[in-house]
This record gives C-alpha cells, structure tokens and sequence, in this order.
C-alpha cells in the first residue's frame, strides 16, 4: 500500500482533526454507495480507509512513523533471519506475552526452550502450573496468538469474514458476527501455539477494528445520521430516500419540519447479540438553502419579512 499520508493528501505533522477532515472528505467522494458498481472507486476507498484505520490510531501512527511497521500495519522484521511474517487479509500476529522485539512472535524465551527441549517451566492461563518431564522439557500449555482485523463499518454492522493466515501457515475464515463493535475480540480455540509434553495449543485472538464511515455513526444499537432536506422540503414536507446500513429506504419528511429534527427508522439499527434485537436509525434533518441563492427566493423572503418576523435566537435563551 502507498504511503498512507500521501493517500489522504496530508503532510506527517498533520494533526487528528486533519486527519478525519481528509478522511472525511475523501470518504465523501469515494465511498462505494454514492458510486455503486464502479470498481476503481471501490479500491480507491479502500485504500482511503485503510490509510484512515493506520494515522487515526496514535500508537499505529507512532509505529509507522518509527518503521516499526509498513503502510498496511504489518510489523516490519529485521532480525532473526530477516523473514516475513506479514499476514493475509491485513492481518497480523503478535504475541499474547506481550513485550516488544521478534522473539515476542514466537513467546518470547519459553518458546525457545520447549523447542530446544530446556527445562523452563511456565504455566498456563490464569497462571496454571506446568510440570517439567522425565527428559527435562517444558510442559505447558501453548502460548496465544493475537491478530488484528479491519472490517468497514457496514460489513461490521451486517456481519462478514476476514481470512487470517495462522503463524503455522494456514489461511482460516474468521467469521465477523453481526453488530461487532470496534475492538471486540473473537477467540479461535486452539488456533495459537503448540503446546508442550502433551498440552493443548493456545487460542487466536482476533482483535476487529471498525472502521468509520463518512455520514454514519453508531451509539449502542442505534445508528446515526445527518441528511440534508431542501427548503420546500422543510416547509411543506416530502418523501426522501435515505441510507441505511440494508440499503436506501423512503423517509416522510412532515411539514413545517426544521434543522436538527429527528425521525426514527425502527429496527434499521444495527443487531443486538445479546438480545438478537436490532437498535433504530436516527435521520436528524439538516434545511440547507440553494446555494447559489436564488433570486425569486430572496426577493419573496424581503417582501415576507416586512410583515412577519420571529425571533429564534431569543426563544434559545441567546438574547
């Protein structure tokens, strides 16, 4: 992947706001459901996101500033032989021992000493004990192994799968459930490490980044969206269509409506997994006059002002 600052058009002193701004900016042009069917935009917003995923995260940031890792988020490895172990799908795999350096790939000394048959004991999750054997290796339990995905926003509300390559060199499918929040973690039994003297292998945990979406955001179960309306819109109402995460739905529009009103979409939220409910969508409205101003709307509005006026900013509490 190019570099990710090039891709959103910013400079490496660039701060977080300018980063959304670009992103948004961006997302607002290329996003595949303003565009459906057109190829070439789809990749270009992936790329977009991605960069956004990578420069929105100030530790990833930091690394990649650092040339601890590449433009895709994967760790960049120059000891041990100097071999790759970037992972498919945008994928990568790091030690559930945690502690920096490539030796944490593999869980750090105690790896090395179940694999050249040392005496190291450790224990298992939850600080279980492991014995030694008769022949003086470790017995334990195999190490985890974690992996981070990133998922689009709609795909994580709909549900979706993200192929993960295994530090044993298998390519899984990790099934993503309906409604995963950003940072949920999906546990793959038995998919870590190897264990040692006859112990079970450790677990894969999948970390999931969602990423953002230009005009949607998520509280709980509910989504969020701002759509503007004309002003004939406004004043004598419509039917508009509005995005959803299922896809455009029609939307009644009642008369005398305003900025900042709110029309709820039931059950066009995203999925509940502990209540297998979906939340709602929140359509707030947004009156946004012609731009440029028409003439014959100016010239109505001077002759209405002269008998009718209301004052709006006192009715705030402004004045």
């Amino acid at each position: 992947m190019r570099d990710p600052y090039q891709i959103l058009g910013l400079t490496r002193s660039a701060s977080a706001d300018d980063i959304k701004k670009a992103y948004r900016k961006l997302a607002k042009e290329f996003h595949p459901d303003l565009k459906p069917g057109n190829a070439a935009n789809e990749e270009r917003f992936k790329e977009i996101s991605a960069a956004y995923t990578l420069l929105s995260d100030s530790d990833k940031r930091a690394r990649f500033d650092r040339g601890e890792i590449d433009a895709s988020g994967q760790e960049r490895h120059h000891g041990f032989g100097g071999r790759s172990r970037a992972n498919a799908g945008r994928s990568r795999a790091y030690s559930g021992a945690g502690g920096a350096g490539d030796d944490s790939f593999f869980g750090g000394e105690d790896w090395f000493s179940d694999l050249f048959g040392g005496g190291r004991k450790r224990g298992g999750p939850g600080g279980g004990a492991a014995g030694g054997t008769a022949g003086g290796g470790s017995r334990s339990r195999g190490s985890d192994i974690n992996y981070s995905v990133s998922v689009p926003f709609v795909e994580a509300a709909q549900g979706t799968k993200r192929r993960i390559s295994l530090s044993n060199g298998k390519s899984i499918d990790v099934a993503v459930p309906p409604g995963t929040e950003d940072q949920a973690k999906l546990r793959l039994k038995g998919q870590g490490l190897p264990g040692a003297g006859g112990f079970g292998a450790g677990d894969a945990i999948v970390e999931v980044h969602v990423e953002a979406h230009p005009f949607f955001t998520r509280q709980g179960s509910d989504i969020h969206v701002e759509v503007p309306i004309t002003l004939n819109e406004a004043v004598l109402g419509a039917t508009i269509r509005v995005p959803t995460i299922s896809g455009p739905v029609a939307l009644k529009v009642p008369p005398g409506a305003n900025t900042g009103s709110t029309l709820r979409l039931r059950g066009k939220g995203v999925m509940n997994q502990a209540t297998k409910q979906a939340g709602d969508q929140y359509v707030k409205l947004k009156v946004v006059l012609p731009d440029p101003p028409d003439a014959e709307l100016v010239k109505f509005m001077e002759e209405w002002s002269r008998t009718r006026s209301y004052d709006v900013r006192k009715k705030a509490g402004l004045e």
